[in-house]
């Protein structure tokens, strides 16, 4: 069965606003929760909307009490030395590293982040973080204190935008990709590492006083090979992950604190 046909299954009727929203309260996703959301809008299936149908399904789940969370990395944001797929010509590397925009909340894109986080960034009262490769996007009642002070040396650390859903009790839903996209697992392999964890040397354009700087800065070597077993052994293990469909996307709902929690336990034992 090629692609299309599995999209235009006879009989089959496209995905809406109002059906979205019955799939997601259905497999839990609660009016008045936090929720950090990784997502491809292709293993949706036909979406009447696209990206925008899936955030107003995701909105209306939530209510006006809740709040939606999704990571709006830009990686590109970074030391042209660095660069691969394809590279550049070194004699470019100080032009770019002199005329690159510098981060912009509301300006620069996303990048390899899929079409609903880049919609979902661009939305009016959403709030997005100030870290230029590792920002994260909220709108809510808690969007300004899980996106706010965002530091360059911690993004994905104990003072990130993960720490703080950490702390608000928040779920991780997984909405047509699996556990490589778990971003929340990135917090469980710095607190599990600590002084241990490998160490990199990034920069990037950003603002500070209204001035532009190529900001250079040390931060975690975060490495995610190994989140598809983590997450395999959490479903197994806990059995607190609630598994479904949205659309025709395979989907996931977990407790982002516990998942941290296992995370952090199972790479102490497997990686250290």
């Amino acid at each position: 069965m090629s692609e299309q046909d599995a999209i235009y299954r006879a009989g089959d009727a496209p995905a809406t606003i109002d059906s979205l929203a019955r799939d997601l309260a259905a497999l839990g996703v609660a009016e008045g929760s936090i929720l950090l959301v990784h997502s491809s809008l292709s293993a949706l299936g036909w979406v009447c909307g696209g990206a925008v149908a899936v955030i107003a399904a995701l909105k209306r789940v939530l209510g006006e009490t809740g709040t939606l969370v999704m990571p709006t990395h830009s990686g590109d944001l970074s030391d042209p030395a660095k660069w691969e797929h394809p590279p550049v010509p070194e004699p470019w590397w100080p032009i770019i590293r002199e005329t690159m925009p510098p981060y912009d909340p509301d300006m620069t894109p996303t990048r390899g982040m899929g079409v609903i986080p880049e919609c979902f960034r661009r939305q009016p009262g959403v709030s997005r973080s100030d870290h230029p490769q590792l920002s994260f996007a909220a709108y809510g009642p808690h969007a300004a204190t899980i996106t706010e002070n965002h530091q360059l040396t911690d993004g994905l650390g104990d003072t990130s935008p993960l720490s703080r859903l950490y702390a608000l009790q928040a779920q991780v839903l997984l909405l047509g990709v699996g556990h490589a996209n778990n971003t929340s697992l990135h917090l469980s392999e710095v607190r599990a590492l600590g002084d241990r964890m490998p160490q990199v040397h990034e920069a990037a354009p950003i603002t500070v006083n209204g001035q532009r700087q190529w900001a250079e800065f040390i931060t975690a070597d975060v490495d995610s090979d190994d989140f598809p077993q983590i997450g395999k052994a959490f479903e197994q293990q806990t059995g607190l992950v609630e598994v479904g469909h949205v659309a025709a996307a395979s989907a996931r709902l977990m407790p982002q604190p516990v998942l941290v929690d296992f995370g952090e336990e199972w790479i102490r034992q497997h990686r250290c």
